[in-house]
């Protein structure tokens, strides 16, 4: 649209082409050492220069007061006593053919989005019957987009044939959108790149390259120098690293000679409480056998003693047994023979 925007005739009063500058602040000079890459001529003399500018003017002023016809036809009420009924009836015809493109759009991606999930389910004839009309109504497209085109270049006209009403319009910035106000920021910057190219001639354009080969020869070397100098800081941060590693590891190797030290006095002293403790045990232990050796005498003892008490009270008991036997049986001998006396008396 921007470039049929730039393809209509001027139908309004545009400004000096004598007073057209680089919109910038004329105060703020550059530096000395940048004087080869501003333009010696602050003005443009040429004719064609003159044409040119007043070409690039005039597309941005027709882009600034076409991002805003949305916010014309979202604030009828505020803006119709300014803009006229003209200017109002074609702001309405070129918002209807906006809404009947959109609509078409909307309803062409939604055919397709179902042709899409439908594409294996319905039949071959519904499948035609669906592609044809979407074809139709894709080459419904084209002409709308140029109704639309021929509708904004009918409001620009009477835009510009009314500059009352276009410098109202050009004031209601609030109502321009984000991308539409980046749009107009980038041609005024094309403008301020095209108007420095333009104040340039062919032997400034020649310096100007010139001194930017130097400049990039010079940060090129500059760079290089600059890669030097930080690879000598890296390997020298690298040995101080090393050396704050080295003075740690010093410290730290003290500290730990220190526990060492003291872990082996604390050793030793281990060592001799083991020692002691190895000695009392080794006397325990003899103690405990000689004990145990003394007991196992006093049991075998007490065993052997008990051992003869048992035989002596055995043979003290046989011996009696003897004794009682004998007696018994002398008695016996002694009534046999008295017995015999008896029968001899009484023979």
């Amino acid at each position: 649209m921007a470039l049929d925007i730039l393809a209509i005739a001027p139908l309004y009063q545009v400004p000096t082409i004598n007073r057209i500058g680089p919109k910038t602040d004329p105060s703020k000079r550059p530096a000395d050492s940048l004087k080869p890459l501003v333009p010696s001529k602050t003005k443009l003399t040429t004719i064609e220069a003159k044409r040119i500018m007043s070409v690039l003017d005039e597309a941005i002023y027709k882009v600034e007061l076409v991002t805003l016809l949305s916010y014309v036809a979202s604030n009828r009420g505020d803006v119709e006593g300014m803009l006229g009924e003209n200017i109002m009836r074609a702001v309405r015809e070129h918002e209807d053919l906006c809404q009947i493109l959109l609509e078409n759009v909307r309803c062409l991606k939604e055919k397709e989005r179902q042709l899409q999930e439908q594409d294996e389910a319905k039949e071959e004839g519904w499948l035609r019957d669906r592609r044809l009309s979407i074809e139709l109504q894709k080459s419904s497209l084209p002409p709308l987009r140029q109704q639309i085109k021929d509708s904004t270049k009918n409001v620009l006209r009477l835009l510009l044939s009314n500059p009352q009403a276009a410098s109202f319009l050009q004031m209601q910035t609030q109502g321009r959108s984000a991308e539409a106000q980046c749009l107009i920021d980038s041609l005024n910057e094309l403008r301020g790149f095209l108007f420095e190219k333009l104040l340039t001639s062919p032997m400034e354009a020649r310096d100007k390259a010139q001194f930017i080969q130097d400049i990039s020869k010079q940060n090129s070397m500059n760079q290089q120098i600059l890669d030097t100098l930080e690879n000598e800081l890296a390997e020298r941060m690298k040995d101080r690293h090393a050396e704050e590693e080295f003075e740690d590891l010093e410290a730290v190797h003290r500290e730990e000679k220190i526990m060492l030290e003291e872990l082996k006095r604390k050793h030793q002293v281990l060592v001799e409480e083991f020692v002691q403790i190895q000695e009392e045990r080794e006397i325990n232990s003899k103690k405990r056998m000689e004990a145990e050796q003394e007991m196992v005498h006093m049991v075998r003892a007490a065993t052997l003693i008990q051992a003869v008490w048992k035989g002596y009270l055995v043979r003290s008991l046989l011996r009696s047994r003897k004794k009682r036997g004998k007696g018994k049986a002398k008695g016996k001998e002694k009534g046999k023979e008295k017995g015999k006396e008896k029968g001899k008396g009484k023979k």
